[in-house]
């Protein structure tokens, strides 16, 4: 699935190249989220300004904060429509690698059960997932770069946190702590969902494979045959639905507290009359940037366990030509032939 894309003559243009510029697009998206994080506080004194004293704030004041943050945003959607299309091309090409590595190997391959649809169907969900997940990550990993200095510093700003008490820096562990909860929470909730969708993907393979001879071969797909092929999708499917149920009830609350998380820390601080509302803005976007690079993994859960199965799929499908390049290779040694 990696070699031969990132370590091909043929790709060599696309693949590291590519990946830097993906990264250096992914930082400056994040450089603007934080430059809006700041304009957030600005924002948010001049309103509470204007509010507590009518006539202190002008207009031009107040839209000029407007117009500063529609050039932010319109800037950011240039550079995410920007990037969003050059990943796409470029994840392409990495399934382009993937396909003419098949390719190159098919006669070794096309024995395999369900080859055709491994080539086909895998391929291009796992170029789907990277694309997905993999710019959801290298974003989290971005933005955590970024915004975790920035949580750092104004945490100074708070003086108590509920539970914790006194404690330098106290939103950042705070962050920390309740994405670590959370990512152990759900890991051990989920933990067949990885083994449920290898199995949900090699019954669908079957089933599909049957419908695909009894398209050449009248004797083929009989209805026995294939209502025994779906029962196992639907007996398979229906053991997904449930153990899925219980996985999203602990994924939506825990995700559904985590709202109240950020203003339950600052809850001393607010109370006290410490920090302004714009200070509390930029607290609470800050910690919810933070808090949701270190829970990449709880929101990304799905998904991660649809690439287990999928790089499962074709890991064991790519083993086939190893095995296939030594049993050659002992055939034709002297001796191989009574090896």
């Amino acid at each position: 699935m990696f070699k031969p894309f990132f370590f091909s003559r043929q790709w060599l243009f696309w693949s590291w190249p590519g990946a830097a510029l993906i990264i250096l697009g992914t930082w400056y998206q994040v450089e603007i989220d934080v430059a809006i994080n700041d304009w957030f506080g600005g924002f948010y004194d001049v309103v509470q300004k204007a509010l507590g004293n009518p006539g202190a704030v002008t207009l031009d004041e107040f839209f000029g904060f407007l117009m500063t943050f529609g050039k932010l945003a319109g800037t950011y959607v240039l550079v995410a429509v920007l990037l969003g299309f050059y990943t796409k091309h470029w994840v392409f090409r990495w399934r382009h690698a993937m396909n003419d590595y098949y390719m190159r190997n098919w006669g070794t391959l096309r024995h395999i059960e369900g080859a055709s649809q491994r080539v086909q169907e895998d391929s291009k969900r796992f170029a789907a997932i990277m694309e997905s997940l993999g710019s959801s990550m290298l974003d989290s990993l971005m933005t955590l770069v970024a915004f975790l200095p920035i949580l750092w510093n104004l945490s100074k700003k708070v003086s108590e946190v509920p539970m914790l008490g006194q404690v330098d820096h106290a939103l950042v562990y705070v962050a920390i702590l309740f994405a670590l909860a959370g990512t152990v929470l759900l890991a051990l909730v989920g933990v067949k969902l990885p083994g449920l969708e290898y199995n949900n993907q090699r019954v669908e393979a079957a089933y599909r494979k049957e419908l695909v001879h009894g398209e050449d071969d009248g004797a083929r797909a009989g209805e026995p045959v294939v209502s025994g092929l779906f029962s196992h999708v639907r007996a398979n499917y229906f053991r997904l639905f449930f153990h899925y149920m219980y996985f999203d009830v602990a994924k939506f609350t825990y995700l559904q507290f985590g709202v109240l998380v950020p203003y339950i820390a600052l809850g001393p601080t607010v109370v006290a009359g410490a920090i302004t509302l714009g200070v509390m803005q930029q607290i609470v976007r800050a910690f919810g940037r933070v808090e949701m690079s270190f829970q990449f993994l709880v929101r990304s859960w799905g998904t991660i366990v649809e690439l287990i199965s999928v790089y499962k799929r074709l890991r064991a499908f790519e083993a086939q030509i190893g095995v296939q390049s030594v049993t050659s290779a002992g055939a034709t040694a002297p001796g191989g032939a009574n090896s």
